[in-house]
C-alpha cells in the first residue's frame, strides 16, 4: 500500500510525488460557538452596562441645562458692562440716569435673543411658560429661568424651581469729590436669591 510505503521509506522516498494520504492532513478542529451559558452571560454584562448608562443620562441633561443656562448668564453681565460702558461715555453719570440699568429687561442688551427667551409678562408664575426658558417679570423687574431638569436644584425662598435675576447697582463715595455723593461703580447680574443646583 501506498501509506505503508510512505511510512516505510520516509518523506524521502515513496512520497516524494507530492502528496499524503488523506488520512495523514492535519484536520483543524471546528471552532465552537457560544454555549448558552455564556451568551446569557453575556447578555446580562450588555443589560447592566445598559441600565447604568440609562441612569446617569437624566443627570448629564441637567448638567448641561444649568451649562447653558449659565452661558445665557455670562453673555448678559457682558452686555451689562457694555451696557454701563456706553452710558458712562454718553455722559450719564448721575445716580438717575443710571438706574435704568436695574430696571430695563436684561435681554435688550443682546444683540441676539436666546432661542429660549419667551419674553415679558406681569407677575408670572412657572407655569406662565414652559420649563427651560426664560421670562421678564415686568411687575418685579427680574429675568426668570424656569428650570427643566431639577432633580439636583434647589429653590428658594419661594419653592418654585426657577430662578429670578436682576442688576445689582453699587455705589461708592465719589473720589476726591464728596460734595456730589455717591457714584456708580460696579454693575452685577446676578441671582436675586441663593439657590443650589448640584452644589
Amino acid at each position: 500500500m501506498r501509506d505503508a510505503g510512505c511510512r516505510m521509506q520516509g518523506e524521502a522516498g515513496a512520497c516524494r510525488s507530492g502528496f499524503f494520504s488523506a488520512s495523514r492532513i492535519p484536520h483543524p478542529e471546528s471552532s465552537k460557538g457560544f454555549t448558552l451559558i455564556e451568551l446569557i452571560v453575556v447578555i446580562i454584562v450588555i443589560v447592566v452596562l445598559a441600565g447604568i448608562f440609562m441612569s446617569r443620562i437624566p443627570y448629564y441633561q441637567e448638567q448641561a441645562e444649568k451649562a447653558a443656562m449659565q452661558q445665557v448668564e455670562g453673555a448678559l453681565q457682558s452686555a451689562l458692562t457694555m451696557r454701563f460702558g456706553a452710558l458712562m461715555t454718553r455722559g450719564a453719570a448721575n445716580e438717575k440716569e443710571l438706574s435704568v440699568l436695574a430696571t430695563d429687561n436684561p435681554v435688550n442688551w443682546l444683540q441676539k435673543m436666546p432661542p429660549n427667551y419667551r419674553g415679558e409678562y406681569f407677575d408670572p408664575t412657572p407655569r406662565t411658560i414652559a420649563s427651560g426658558n426664560w421670562m421678564f417679570d415686568l411687575k418685579s423687574r427680574d429675568l426668570i429661568y424656569v428650570v427643566d431638569h431639577g432633580d439636583y436644584f434647589t429653590a428658594g425662598k419661594d419653592g418654585n424651581t426657577w430662578i429670578r435675576f436682576h442688576v445689582k447697582l453699587g455705589y461708592e463715595p465719589a473720589l476726591g469729590r464728596p460734595e456730589s455723593g455717591k457714584e456708580l461703580t460696579t454693575v452685577l447680574f446676578e441671582p436675586a436669591e441663593p439657590y443650589r443646583w448640584f452644589d
